[in-house]
């Protein structure tokens, strides 16, 4: 990876950063604090981290916390979806079988040229969609 290489984190690299008991924590824990490391994420990304940490780990303030960091962290490289990204999206699920939110990421990351990572090791890595946290290459 050239060391100004964008990564596109989908919520699972998020995510992983802040549980202790995640296969990539230590991973993506470095890509998502190391502030040279230019990364990205999709508006749909917050509405996902929500889910998991403020719904389904019933942790309202971590994911309030966790949400309000994205875009600071991301700055510029946060997206909107848009009639296009949603274009590319839906061809992308159905030629791979994925669900819509996952082919936003994988269209996303075709779309700016930028390394898509993501926890998703059966729907994403395993399918040469994206790289796992701890492969994404780095300095």
């Amino acid at each position: 990876m050239n060391p100004t290489e964008t990564l596109l984190l989908d919520s699972g690299v998020w995510v992983a950063a802040k549980d202790a008991d995640e296969r990539f924590y230590a991973a993506a824990r470095a890509l998502v604090f190391d502030v040279k490391v230019p990364v990205a994420a999709l508006d749909l990304t917050i509405y996902e981290v929500a889910n998991v940490v403020g719904s389904r780990w019933k942790r309202p303030d971590a994911a309030r916390e966790m949400c309000r960091s994205i875009p600071k962290r991301c700055g510029d490289n946060l997206l909107s979806v848009d009639d296009d990204l949603v274009d590319v999206a839906v061809g992308v699920a159905a030629e791979h079988g994925l669900t819509a939110y996952h082919a936003a990421y994988v269209a996303a990351a075709r779309r700016h040229g930028w390394t898509l990572v993501s926890a998703d090791i059966a729907d994403l890595v395993s399918k040469g969609l994206a790289v796992a946290p701890d492969a994404a290459d780095y300095p």
